[in-house]
């Protein structure tokens, strides 16, 4: 693989129809700031727009894939909104990447090479395929937080593992353990430890190897299925944080 371009914490690799992007701030368990939010979403558009790319794979630096949100961040926005300053005057980070997930028309694959929290673990469903690596574990941390949920988990969680486990995921924000998250179907297999990425790439060569244009059809009709559901899980829950910054504010 050749480094095509780089941000400050998104790394973005092509090579023989396959892109990687590596979320690359590993002294932070790969955090995500508002900054990073919009260079992921970036990244996700080059190899959309990109002829040459046909599957696109995410994957963490270090021992983390991410930790979820930078919370010192998201406290000092909550801050500014709950002082009055608009919201709209607040960058857009998280919702230009949720747009440029939901959006994507390629393949999309998740290496999940370590912890996953928060975002980590809610942008897997908006992933065509999720591989994972045996000693990885992922949670969703907002009961503990005291946030509404994010990423349309509201509803992709239950679509994809049921009700009940979703609501006790969600609900409980417990750990769970790669071979759980196979069990019920968060991820699709798990890899040894250390070589998650590299399983995802062999899979991905597959894929890049078939039609690229039916693997492009085939996931537009998947995702037509959905309908216009995500869209309004997004809405109900940026309403709930909005009103939340706007009433009390945010601690991490």
């Amino acid at each position: 693989f050749c480094k095509q371009s780089t941000s400050m914490s998104i790394d973005l690799e092509k090579l023989d129809g396959i892109g990687i992007i590596t979320i690359n701030r590993p002294e932070r368990k790969n955090a995500f700031t508002r900054s990073q939010y919009e260079d992921l979403a970036s990244a996700l558009k080059d190899i959309d727009t990109d002829d040459s790319v046909h599957v696109a794979i995410i994957t963490g630096a270090g021992g983390a894939f991410s930790s979820g949100q930078d919370l010192k961040e998201m406290a000092e926005m909550a801050t500014a909104v709950a002082s009055g300053t608009p919201a709209s005057s607040q960058p857009g980070g998280f919702t230009v990447l949720l747009d440029g997930l939901e959006t994507f028309s390629k393949p999309l694959i998740a290496a999940v090479n370590g912890v996953a929290v928060g975002i980590g673990m809610t942008l897997l469903p908006f992933c065509d395929i999720v591989l994972i690596d045996e000693t990885a574990r992922m949670r969703v941390p907002f009961s503990e937080l005291g946030v509404p949920p994010e990423a349309a988990s509201s509803i992709l969680f239950a679509d994809q593992i049921g009700w009940q486990r979703a609501a006790e995921i969600l609900f409980t924000a417990r750990w769970i353990e790669a071979p759980e998250a196979v069990e019920i179907g968060l991820a699709l297999r798990t890899a040894p430890q250390g070589e998650v990425l590299a399983h995802a790439v062999e899979l991905a060569k597959t894929i890049a190897s078939k039609s690229a244009y039916s693997t492009r059809v085939i996931k537009q009709l998947m995702v037509a299925g959905r309908g216009g559901r995500i869209k309004e899980a997004r809405a109900r829950e940026e309403a709930l944080f909005a009103e939340l910054f706007r009433s009390r504010g945010f601690s991490s």
